[in-house]
Order: C-alpha cells, then sequence, then structure tokens
C-alpha cells in the first residue's frame, strides 16, 4: 500500500496554473452526463454559490455529525489566493490551487475524504525546499503523497498543501549490482524500478499489490510490504540511506552512523549537518535509550508491525558487532509526519528465476487458518488466504471470471503456497511434500489442491488473490466490506482463535465480514460489512475498531501490519504503546517537526487544548475515526440528468461510487484502462479523477 510518500503521476504540460475554465475544458463527461444550466462545483453546488439542479440538502435527522467533520467542508479557494502566488513565485513546477485539485486529491484508497489548499508538482529538491519555506511562512500544513492506493486514510488531509513529486521527481538515479543498492527519487513507481533491475537479476523486496502504480517514497512512507513477507520482511528493512527535507526546508542526510564514532560526535556537535540536525540525534538517542524498557515490552516481535514510530529499530548493531543509529529507519512508516523524502537508497535481493504454486481448497476457515503454522514449516516464499466470498464475487465478473473457474465450488477457504527456486532444488518434491502434510482426508485436512509449476496458471491463481478488494468493494448496496481494522496482524499460530474471536465481535455487533490475504504472517485481511451512509454505521465501525483493537493486544498482535495507521488507527496507537511511549512520540514528533504541520493528525497527536496552546493545525488534535468521512450520515448522491439509461445499476451515482479510489486506473504498464491519463499523467484525467468529480 501507498501511503504518506510521494504519488506516481505523470508528466503533463505545467503552464497552465489555477484557471477554472481552462481545467473545465478537461473534465470529460462520460457516462452522457448531461450539461444543464450552471456548470456545477464538484460538491454539487453551483459555482456562483446557488444550488446545482438535482441536488437534495441533507437531512439534518439523519447525523447530529457536522458536514465539516465529515470532510464534505469548502476550503476557500480565495482564502489561499496569497499562498498559491508564493508557491508560484518559489518553485518551478505546477502549482494547481483551483477547486478542481481540491477534489482530486480530497480522497485515496481509503473511507476518507478532505479537501487540500492546493497541489505543488516539484521540479527538484530546490523546489521541495522552497514549497516547505513557502508553507511554513503561511503556516500552512504538508502532506507528501504518493499514488494515493492507501487504506488507512493516510494521503488525505483538510487544508494541506499536497506535494506530488512523481510528475517529476520520478528518477532511478543509480543501480550499483555488485553492492545490490539502488538510488532513486521517490515518485519512481515500484514496478519501474523491478522491471529495470530485472536486467540486473534483481528486484526490490517489498511487492505491494500496488507496486503497478504505487511509489517508492510512497511505500517508505507507508513501510509497504506485499505477499513475499513471509520471506523478505518490510520496507524497513530494505531502506539503507534517505535524503530528507524537514518542515523548515533544512535538508538531512539519514544512513547508518556508528555511536559514539568521530563521525557521530562531529554530529552532535553540529560540525557535520549543523544544529539542527544534531539535535535530532540527540533527541532520537535519549528517547530509544531512556525507553529501553517499554520498547522491549509494547512493541510485539513480529514480521509485520506498521503501527506507530519505529523507535525499535533507530539503533542497532552491525555485523561488525557495532552499535549503529540511522535515523531512516524512523522516515519508514512515520506517514510524512516527520519530513519529505526526496531521494532513497535501498538495497535489493536476487530474483528467483522459478517459482511454483499450490492452492489448497478447504471445507472451512478455520481449517485453512489452523493449517497456516504447518505451512511456515515449508520452505516456502508466500502463504495466502482467500475465502469463499471472494471466490464467488469473482465468478460472477467477467473480467475474473476465468480465474476463479478452476476453484472448486464447496471451497470455503483457500490457501496459496509458494516456492521459488532460491529455496528448494524440485518444486514437485517440495509440493509432494506439502500434498502429504494437507490432504490427508481428515475432517480439518484440504480436500483438494490445484498445483501450478507454469507461469500462466500461476499468474492466474496470483490475479485472482489481487483481485481481491475491487471484487469486494463492488458488493452491490450501500455496505460494503470497508477497511479501516482490516489490517491488524498477530502470531500466525494464534490466527485462527484472533479470528474466532473476531468473529463473535462480528456477531455482536450484528455483521459478518471477507477474509483474504497474507495468512503466513498473521495479517489476515478482515473488512467487516457495514453502510458508513448511516449514523448507526459510523458508530458500529468505532465500536468494532475499539473492541478488535482489544482482541489484537490479547493475541500479542499490532493495529496495523502493512497499512499503516492514518486516519483510521491513529486514534487507538495511545492504547497499544502505552503512555510513555505515546508521549515519546510526540516528543519525536516535537523535533522533527515543531509546529505540528506535516501531515498533522497521523500516527500522533495531541489533545485539542495543547494543539491550540501551541498553534498546532486542528487536524492535529484528537484524531477520531469518524471523522473525515467520504461517505458519511450526511452524504446525499447528486443524481445528474443522463442521456443513458442508469436504472439497471441503479443510477449514476451508483456507478459513479463503485470506485473504491484504490488508484488501479493509474497503471501505465499494460491492461484495458481509459487511454487519457495514459497520455497526460494528470490525476484529473484517471478514472478515479472522473468519479471524484
Amino acid at each position: 500500500m501507498d501511503g504518506g510518500g510521494l504519488a506516481g503521476d505523470g508528466g503533463p504540460d505545467e503552464s497552465r496554473d489555477s484557471g477554472d475554465g481552462d481545467r473545465a475544458q478537461r473534465v470529460a463527461s462520460d457516462g452522457g452526463v448531461a450539461a444543464e444550466g450552471t456548470r456545477t462545483a464538484p460538491d454539487g453546488s453551483a459555482r456562483d454559490g446557488s444550488t446545482a439542479t438535482g441536488a437534495s440538502e441533507p437531512d439534518p435527522e439523519r447525523s447530529a455529525v457536522s458536514a465539516a467533520a465529515l470532510g464534505h467542508d469548502r476550503p476557500d479557494v480565495e482564502a489561499y489566493r496569497s499562498l498559491a502566488a508564493d508557491l508560484r513565485d518559489a518553485v518551478a513546477g505546477g502549482v494547481e490551487f483551483d477547486e478542481y485539485a481540491q477534489v482530486l486529491y480530497a480522497t485515496d484508497g481509503s473511507v476518507y475524504q478532505a479537501r487540500p489548499a492546493g497541489v505543488v508538482f516539484p521540479r527538484g529538491v530546490d523546489d521541495v525546499r522552497a514549497a516547505m519555506r513557502v508553507a511554513a511562512d503561511h503556516g500552512v500544513p504538508v502532506l507528501p503523497r504518493g499514488a494515493g492506493s492507501s487504506l488507512a486514510g493516510q494521503t488525505v488531509g483538510p487544508g494541506c498543501v499536497v506535494l506530488d513529486c512523481s510528475r517529476h521527481m520520478d528518477s532511478i538515479l543509480s543501480v550499483d549490482p555488485d553492492a545490490r543498492r539502488a538510488t532513486v527519487q521517490p515518485g519512481v513507481v515500484q514496478d519501474d524500478l523491478d522491471d529495470r533491475l530485472a536486467e540486473d537479476g534483481l528486484k526490490f523486496a517489498p511487492d505491494p499489490a500496488s507496486s503497478a502504480r504505487a511509489t517508492v517514497g510512497g511505500g517508505i512512507g507507508n513501510n509497504s510490504t506485499g505477499a513475499h513477507s513471509v520471506r523478505y520482511g518490510i520496507t524497513d528493512a530494505y531502506t539503507e540511506e534517505l535524503r530528507v527535507i524537514l518542515a523548515d526546508g533544512t535538508p538531512i542526510h539519514t544512513r547508518d552512523v556508528v555511536l559514539d564514532s568521530p563521525e557521530y560526535d562531529a554530529i552532535v556537535a553540529g560540525e557535520a549537518g549543523g544544529e539542527r540536525e544534531a539535535a535530532l540525534y540527540e533527541t532520537v538517542r535519549a528517547l530509544v535509550e531512556g525507553n529501553a524498557n517499554e520498547i522491549e515490552e509494547r512493541y510485539p516481535t513480529l514480521k509485520r508491525s506498521v503501527s506507530g514510530y519505529n523507535l525499535h529499530k533507530v539503533i542497532s548493531e552491525n555485523d561488525d558487532g557495532e552499535r549503529v543509529i540511522n535515523l531512516s529507519k524512523l522516515f519508514v512508516g512515520a506517514e510524512g509526519t516527520l519530513g519529505v523524502v526526496v531521494e532513497a537508497t535501498v538495497s535489493l535481493v536476487t530474483r528467483p528465476e522459478e517459482t511454483a504454486l499450490a492452492l489448497y481448497a478447504f471445507d472451512s476457515l478455520d481449517a485453512a487458518m489452523r493449517a497456516v503454522p504447518e505451512a511456515l514449516e515449508l520452505p516456502v516464499s508466500a502463504v495466502e488466504l482467500m475465502d469463499d466470498a471472494v471466490v464467488e464475487l469473482a465468478a460472477g465478473s467477467p473480467e475474473y471470471a476465468e480465474y476463479a473457474e478452476p476453484i472448486p465450488d464447496r471451497a470455503a477457504a483457500a490457501l496459496m503456497l509458494e516456492w521459488d527456486s532460491e529455496l528448494v532444488d524440485g518444486f514437485e518434491a517440495a509440493v509432494a511434500d506439502a500434498n502429504d502434510r494437507f490432504l490427508g482426508g481428515g475432517d480439518r485436512d484440504a480436500f483438494d489442491v490445484i498445483e501450478a509449476y507454469d507461469e500462466g496458471t500461476q499468474e492466474d491463481l496470483w490475479n485472482l488473490r489481487k483481485a481481491a478488494i475491487p471484487l469486494l468493494m463492488s458488493m452491490d448496496g450501500d455496505a460494503k466490506p470497508y477497511p479501516f481494522i482490516e489490517d491488524a496482524s498477530v502470531p500466525p499460530a494464534e490466527l485462527a482463535d484472533y479470528v474466532a474471536a473476531f468473529e463473535e465481535v462480528l456477531a455482536d455487533h450484528g455483521t459478518s465480514a471477507a477474509y483474504f490475504a497474507h495468512a503466513g504472517v498473521g495479517t489476515l485481511h478482515i473488512r467487516p460489512i457495514l453502510s458508513l451512509k448511516e449514523s448507526e454505521g459510523v458508530e458500529t465501525m468505532h465500536d468494532i475498531a475499539a473492541d478488535v483493537t482489544d482482541l489484537v493486544l490479547e493475541h500479542h498482535g499490532a493495529f496495523s501490519g502493512e497499512h499503516g495507521d492514518g486516519l483510521a488507527r491513529t486514534e487507538f496507537n495511545p492504547k497499544m504503546y502505552g503512555d510513555e511511549l505515546w508521549s515519546a512520540f510526540q516528543e519525536l514528533k516535537s523535533a522533527f517537526d515543531p509546529e505540528w504541520r506535516m501531515n498533522p493528525g497521523k500516527v500522533v497527536y495531541v489533545d485539542g487544548e495543547t494543539a491550540a496552546e501551541r498553534g498546532y493545525p486542528e487536524a492535529a488534535a484528537d484524531t477520531d475515526m469518524r471523522e473525515n468521512l467520504r461517505y458519511g450520515p450526511t452524504y446525499q448522491s447528486i443524481e445528474p440528468q443522463t442521456s443513458l439509461d442508469f436504472s439497471d445499476e441503479g443510477g449514476f451515482s451508483e456507478l459513479v461510487e463503485l470506485c473504491n479510489g484504490c488508484g488501479t486506473c493509474r497503471e501505465t504498464d499494460s491492461g484495458t484502462m481509459c487511454p487519457t491519463y495514459r497520455a497526460s499523467g494528470e490525476e484529473i484525467q484517471t478514472t478515479r479523477g472522473r468519479a471524484n468529480m
């Protein structure tokens, strides 16, 4: 998943700034929407302030939640005119501060929506520094954003200056095959990097399902990973050096520094990076060493744990037995709350020449999960799970039906194992060993297996697995399997018991869920099915999250194993880390970002009184997962007049709402997709952009 980093956009003409008329000419009217009367603003109101035809007033009886709290507020374009002008004077890249830009960057792949002040597309490091200084002068928050595929709301923020570096800062600067390292700008799309590395037999190990659009910078911000984390782990293990711009425009270079070495002494004396950098090193070391016992007790020992700041990984021991400090580890998973990554040096792994898959069909979800610990005794590179909801939706989809066809009808769950040629010498023997374990004929054993040795069959099975999110979000009706507590991680040995208890929580709240993803590392994506257009659904979401976070702690887990904190889970971080580490997080944030302007409200927050006293942005105070919802209780669909009949689909607005914001429409490598984004590289030309409009 891409969050808190830098986006993978294209490279359109930067000559236009914020002229509504010029942009309006490029807003497509897909679906035959008739342009009648006054042009409506993106929120459905007429641009002259009157109410547009077909837009109904929200019913105040539906909810006591204010429209502003739901993220449907309208930042005044005029209020940011001076900021936009100063940014245009300071940066060479594009500056877009019209209402279209606000709407286009108001959503991501999550359930959240909040309009930014505008968007800057820097051409290089100097532009980033200049933009940060201008934002600081105006006291405006800054939000570095990736492809916007994040599922927890990391990449949306009210009134922020969004920095999208991918339009220009998308170069692979160097590759050193011998050292197995690459240095890249943050806007490089991960698949593009891997395509370049393939010629050297290498790859960047983390492989999120969104890798065809997710950027390396976004993956660093999110601490991303993917299906092969059983073998490779997560992004922080591969982030070696960073160049970062802090909130005031100060640049720093983070890398391994041996504690108390001449290099370290020079840094803390202010002789290497100046007083600002010296203070950061001293603060971080004091926080880590002063909270050593709490860090040991509170941080879970899991392959995947991306909640909070990585205090437990900043100081480590190198191969020579020396204690080293690397501030890079703090920026990984920080979701853009500490600074903007403008260059990253990452370590690489060799690319296996061949792989094999075996998919085991089980009569129950519980049986599939109880097979996971035994699967981990095998030399596997991935252990993935899908439940019958995913398979059934795929079978009914013209796009995915062929991938679901081999799956037995009676399968309640499928467990998919992968081996690669670096781990085993013979695939047939490895699969035969697994068959002996899982096809024993017992009540809790698998009843069938699909063996895949050729590339095409394996690709079909992976396509089915990776289709889970778009398939689930295409369910009919307002109730959807939404992501908000889907990302918890527990020890694999406790996974089955955790899910059984999770199902009891769902039953208590009168709902059910869909299940899929990374069973091998204890990160099973469980999405409760709710309607967030009703007050009851919003409160149920919060109640489920409160209950499940308690459950996660009982099972020695983390609230997030992959998708990060964002607006969905930051609220609960004090519960996971306790008062002492929560205070350490706040002190850490203040050291790097004294005014709390970097993507405020993510990872850490303060109480409202403190925020007001210190002049922090409102978003930095009391993060609440129920605020800034895209579809909240006050949401009202706007049904436009269309020349085509969409009644069978529930109306044109129902089709628009099928967009879950995942950003798949930003992919440029292959597949069927509207060509306008590929030609222009502009968010407004994506399917997601059109849905937002």
